[in-house]
C-alpha cells in the first residue's frame, strides 16, 4: 500500500485529451435549446412511437407553458412539481418550467399518496403536472392539503397514434374541470416571460432522495450542476453529430435527466421515448430508430437479454452503452458482450452529485479487483476529486476501503432547507456519500456497498455486493439480492433472494452450496429463496430495503 495522492488525481493519465480539456458549459439546458434552435431547428429533437416534434416546435409549444405559468402567477423560483413517465409532456412541462424561472420538483410516479404529499409540502410546491388519470385517482385530495395552486394535466396518448398497449394500457378521460390541459396551454401560442433566464447558481431541480434514513430529503441541483456533467457527456462519449439517445432510465431521475435528456439537449440530438420500460417495447424502438447510447439499470439489460425476440442486431447501432444506479456484476458484462455485442460501461453518481461523477471512458474498460471480484465503476473526471476516507475522516491507502467523498463541479450546494443535514453529508461542500469502497493506484474507483447495508455476522462483515456477484456467475440466476437477517446464534446470518432466468432451473440448497465453495464459510447465503422477480424502484434498482422488510417479517412469523 502507498501513500495516498488523491488531490494529484492519477486517474488523468488515463483520460484522454479530450476528456481532460477543461469545459465551458452554458448557463443552463434553456441556452443550449436556443443555440440548438438556432443552428437545426428543424432537427427532431423528441421521437414518441410515431410522433416526431422537432427544436422549433418544441421551443414554441414550452414557451406557451411558460406563459400560461407566468399568467397564473407564478413567479420566479417558485416550485413546479412534475409528476410524468417518459413523453414528450416531461419534457415540455420541465422546460416551461424552467423558462417561466422555476424549480422543477420531478416527482416518481410510483410513489403513494402520502410520499407525494410530503414533497408537495416540503417543497412548498406552487404548480403541479401530473397525468389526468393520477390527478383524478389521488393526486386531487393529496394537493387539496398541500401549497398547490396551478394544476396542469395531460394524457400521454396526446402526440402519438399507435396506441401501444404493452405501455399505454390506458384511455382518455375527460379533462378534469379543476386543471388545465397542458398540451392545449403549450398550442395556444404565447411567449415566455423575457427576464427570467436561470443563472447557473440557480437551483433547476430539488430532487428527492429514496429516503433511507427518515423522510426522503431535496438536493438542490443547479443549472450549473446540470450543465457540467451534461458538456462532459457531450465531450466525453465520442458519440457523432447529432447523436440519438434512447431514454432507458426515467426522466424523472437524475441518471435520465442529466445524461439522456440533458445530454442529448446539449448536443442537439434527438431523444427516443417510450412512455415506460417494457422490454419488447424496448427492442422494437432499438430496431427502429437506431441510437447511439443509452444508459440503464443492470436489471434493465437483464430483462432485454432474456427477452425471446432480442438478437444481435438490436444492438448494432450503439457507439456506447452505460449502466449506473445499481451494481453491475462482472458475469453480467461479459455474458451481455458475448452475446450481443456492446461492453456495458459502468457509471457511478449519486442524486447529490447530479449523476455521474465518475465512469468508463470509451476505449477503456473496467478492470475487475483480483481480490474481491468487484467490478470497478469506472474514473472520475478530470475536474472530479474523489477520495476514501476512515471513520475518522483521513485518507487511507490506495486498495484500502473506507466512505468514498467526492468534490467537484457537480456536487450540489445542500438539501433543501436542512441546514443540519447539508452540514452533516457536505462538509466544506464535499459529498459524503455513505458507499463504502476503494481506489487503485491508477484511479480507478470500486463500490463496495451501502455503509447500511453491511451484515454483521458473527463479528465479520459481510457485504452484500461480494455475495450477490457470486450468484450473478450461476448460470440459471438472472436477479440476485442479498440482505442480512437476525440470528440468534450469529446476530445476523445471510440471506440472498434470486429469480431465475427464462427456462432455467435450481433449488436453494443447490445455490447455496455454489456460494459456499466460493465464498468464507461465515459470507455465504444460509438462507435462499427463489421468487418470480425481485422488486424495484421506477428507475430499476432492486429494492434491498424491501426484501429485508420481508426478511424480518419471515422471521418473526416463524418465531
Amino acid at each position: 500500500m502507498t501513500a495516498p495522492r488523491y488531490a494529484d488525481r492519477p486517474w488523468l493519465d488515463l483520460l484522454d485529451d479530450a476528456q481532460r480539456a477543461p469545459v465551458a458549459p452554458a448557463d443552463s439546458l434553456l441556452h443550449a435549446l436556443r443555440a440548438a434552435v438556432a443552428a437545426t431547428p428543424e432537427r427532431t429533437f423528441l421521437a414518441y412511437f410515431d410522433a416526431r416534434l422537432d427544436y422549433r416546435e418544441v421551443d414554441e409549444l414550452s414557451d406557451g407553458v411558460a406563459a400560461h405559468l407566468a399568467a397564473r402567477g407564478l413567479e420566479r423560483g417558485d416550485r413546479v412539481a412534475v409528476l410524468l413517465q417518459n413523453s414528450p409532456h416531461f419534457v415540455l412541462a420541465l422546460l416551461g418550467a424552467w423558462k417561466a424561472g422555476a424549480t422543477v420538483v420531478p416527482v416518481n410516479p410510483m410513489y403513494k399518496a402520502g410520499e407525494v404529499a410530503h414533497v408537495l409540502r416540503d417543497a412548498e410546491v406552487s404548480a403541479l403536472v401530473c397525468s389526468d388519470r393520477a390527478w383524478e385517482s389521488y393526486l386531487r385530495g393529496t394537493a387539496a392539503d398541500s401549497p398547490v395552486r396551478i394544476v396542469l394535466t395531460g394524457c400521454e396518448l396526446d402526440f402519438q397514434t399507435r396506441g401501444d398497449s404493452r405501455v399505454l394500457t390506458f384511455e382518455r378521460l375527460p379533462q378534469p374541470p379543476d386543471t388545465d390541459d397542458l398540451v392545449a396551454v403549450a398550442r395556444q401560442g404565447g411567449r415566455a416571460p423575457g427576464d427570467r433566464t436561470p443563472r447557473p447558481d440557480d437551483i433547476a431541480l430539488i430532487s428527492y432522495t429514496s429516503g433511507t434514513s427518515g423522510a426522503p430529503k431535496g438536493a438542490t441541483n443547479t443549472h450549473g450542476n446540470i450543465m457540467h456533467n451534461a458538456e462532459r457527456q457531450r465531450t466525453g462519449l465520442a458519440l457523432p453529430d447529432a447523436p440519438v439517445y434512447y431514454a432507458l432510465a426515467p426522466l424523472f431521475h437524475i441518471t435520465g435527466m442529466v445524461c439522456q435528456l440533458g445530454a442529448c439537449l446539449n448536443s442537439a440530438g434527438t431523444l427516443v421515448l417510450a412512455y415506460r420500460f417494457d422490454p419488447g417495447v424496448v427492442l422494437e424502438a432499438f430496431a427502429e430508430h437506431r441510437p447511439h447510447y443509452t444508459v440503464g439499470p443492470s436489471t434493465a439489460y437483464m430483462a432485454l437479454a432474456a427477452h425471446p425476440d432480442v438478437t444481435r442486431e438490436h444492438f448494432t447501432s450503439f457507439v456506447n452503452i452505460s449502466s449506473g444506479g445499481a451494481p453491475v456484476p462482472p458475469a453480467l458484462v461479459e455474458r451481455f458482450r458475448e452475446r450481443f455485442g456492446p461492453y456495458i460501461r459502468v457509471g457511478y453518481g449519486l442524486t447529490e452529485c447530479t449523476a455521474p461523477c465518475a465512469s468508463v471512458p470509451p476505449g477503456l474498460e473496467a478492470p475487475v479487483d483480483p481480490v474481491s471480484g468487484t467490478l470497478s465503476v469506472g474514473l472520475p473526471g478530470a475536474d472530479t476529486v474523489v477520495r476514501i476516507l476512515d471513520e475518522r475522516g483521513a485518507e487511507v491507502p490506495f486498495g484500502e476501503q473506507g466512505e468514498i467523498v467526492v468534490r467537484g463541479p457537480q456536487v450540489v450546494p445542500g438539501y433543501w432547507r436542512r441546514p443540519e443535514a447539508t452540514a452533516e453529508t457536505f462538509p466544506d461542500g464535499e459529498l459524503r456519500t455513505g458507499d463504502i469502497g476503494f481506489m487503485d493506484e491508477r484511479g480507478w474507483l470500486y463500490v463496495v456497498d451501502r455503509k447500511k447495508d453491511m451484515i454483521n455476522a458473527s463479528g465479520f462483515k459481510v457485504w452484500p455486493r461480494e455475495v450477490e456477484d457470486v450468484l450473478y456467475t450461476h448460470p440459471a440466476v438472472r436477479e440476485a439480492a442479498v440482505v442480512g437477517v437476525p440470528d440468534g446464534y450469529r446476530g445476523e446470518t445471510v440471506k440472498a433472494y434470486i429469480s431465475l432466468r427464462p427456462g432455467a432451473t435450481t433449488d436453494p440448497d443447490e445455490l447455496s452450496v455454489y456460494c459456499k465453495e466460493r465464498l468464507a464459510a461465515y459470507k455465504y447465503p444460509r438462507q435462499v429463496e427463489i421468487l418470480p422477480d425481485l422488486p424495484k424502484t421506477a428507475s430499476g434498482k432492486i429494492l434491498r430495503r424491501e426484501l429485508r422488510s420481508r426478511a424480518h417479517d419471515d422471521n418473526d412469523a416463524g418465531q
